[in-house]
């Protein structure tokens, strides 16, 4: 039985994530000088990736 088209990896190769995990965001946080000593990073502001 063979995969459906969908569900092949090579489409997603390469594809742009619109979804951070939480580390990423807690660094892009950082990065940008929004991120305070001691914060929980259970409830973290949504973030869009740069460029």
């Amino acid at each position: 039985m063979s995969k459906h088209n969908s569900l092949k990896s090579s489409a997603t190769v390469g594809g742009k994530r619109s979804v951070l995990k939480r580390f990423e965001r807690v660094k892009l946080l950082k990065a940008r000088g929004e991120w305070k000593a001691g914060r929980s990073p259970v409830g973290l502001p949504k973030t869009k990736q740069e460029g």
